[in-house]
């Protein structure tokens, strides 16, 4: 595993270093919404270049379309450039994140922020760093003192149903915050500076790394119905395993359609009332 490791840091560094030069280009829309720019392709041909390189046999499933040989026991889960929208508008907050499973289970993992120089990694069993310095995930024992973190699709937004996910965990907590990077969004639980994460319709690419970093860091992963997380399932909740409990507590109550905040209605005078 180390080898497998010592690869991932090594290629998703050098994928970040090129994703820094394409700061600045313009993009085009993939379908209605979706974003892709020059840059997403760039560091996914790099990236899968390095890969076949060092490893020919496994498999690698890349989130811009990248396929490669898949019978093998090892599969590669890459995003070369994950929050695409934050990059090609210029907010900062985007990565390189690429993760190794053996058998469906995820063993070693980076996710790497060029712009803060900020490389997180695990490997399973040998716990999380941050810059290779050991971390571990926050010490919040209940929700109301927690700050959490989701996240939104770029399409069928009005069908969304996180909507009232995100309001009834914004009323129980100190925050939600939605920066637009899954993976850094994991990677910031596992180093405490969130308490949790939870999102609907991810990819395994888009949290394979971010998911073994929490684990390896103390912290908890599942499914927002208390089951096992599963890579390629509907949903992932991570936290410090300390709230973990009450905010599943929560979710069932929302799935079941019972809100313990009612969202408000919007007087006349709403503008006023802001205002005041």
């Amino acid at each position: 595993m180390e080898d497998f490791l010592d690869a991932a840091i090594a290629i998703a560094r050098e994928a970040g270093q090129l994703l820094l030069c394409h700061r600045g280009e313009g993009f085009e829309l993939k379908g209605e919404f979706d974003l892709v720019t020059a840059a997403d392709r760039a560091s996914e041909t790099l990236v899968l270049k390095r890969l076949q390189e060092r490893f020919p046999n496994h498999g690698i499933v890349a989130e811009e379309g990248g396929r490669a040989e898949m019978k093998s026991e090892f599969r590669w889960y890459v995003d070369p450039l994950d929050g695409t929208t934050n990059f090609a508008h210029g907010f900062p907050m985007w990565n390189v994140t690429l993760a190794v499973a053996r058998n469906e289970e995820v063993i070693a993992g980076v996710v790497f922020d060029p712009l803060n120089d900020e490389l997180f990694a695990a490997e399973r069993g040998a716990g999380a760093r941050l810059n290779g310095a050991p971390i571990r995930i926050s010490r919040a024992r209940t929700l109301n003192n927690a700050l959490v973190a989701t996240g939104f699709p770029s399409r069928r937004r009005h069908r969304d149903v996180n909507i009232h996910f995100y309001y009834q965990l914004g009323m129980s907590t100190h925050g939600v915050r939605r920066g637009g990077s899954a993976a850094l969004d994991l990677a910031y639980t596992s180093c405490g500076r969130l308490d949790g994460f939870w999102e609907f319709g991810l990819n395994p690419w888009d949290m394979a790394a971010g998911t073994l970093l929490v684990r390896e860091a103390g912290g908890k992963v599942s499914g927002m119905r208390r089951e096992p997380l599963d890579l390629h399932g509907n949903y992932v909740l991570a936290d410090n395993g300390l709230i973990h409990d009450e905010i599943l507590e929560l979710f069932e109550e929302i799935f079941e359609g019972q809100y313990r905040f009612e969202l408000p209605s919007l007087p006349a005078d709403a503008l006023e009332i802001q205002r005041g």
